[in-house]
């Protein structure tokens, strides 16, 4: 399954890269499957890692972990935002 998926804030500069088309395993089904995958494949791990406070939203919709993804999907990664 191939999807977009995009980083932004702090994550694309951990990453470096702001987005990337992601060819990923059959079993990967939800945002946190993928986030897990994503975070194994090495560099930047630290900031995809489980337990980091990272937000998803899928089809520009915000999602929790458990949120299904198919084939084509656009999912994006952000930090938590803070106002003040």
């Amino acid at each position: 399954m191939k999807l977009k998926v995009l980083y932004f804030a702090s994550l694309r500069e951990a990453l470096g890269s702001a987005e990337e088309l992601v060819e990923v395993p059959p079993g990967i089904a939800s945002v946190a499957a993928l986030r897990g995958f994503l975070a194994a494949r090495g560099a930047g791990v630290p900031a995809l890692a489980a337990g980091r406070n990272v937000r998803a939203a899928v089809n520009q919709q915000m999602v929790a972990g458990d949120a299904a993804i198919a084939e084509g999907d656009e999912i994006a990664f952000f930090p938590p935002v803070t106002g003040g």
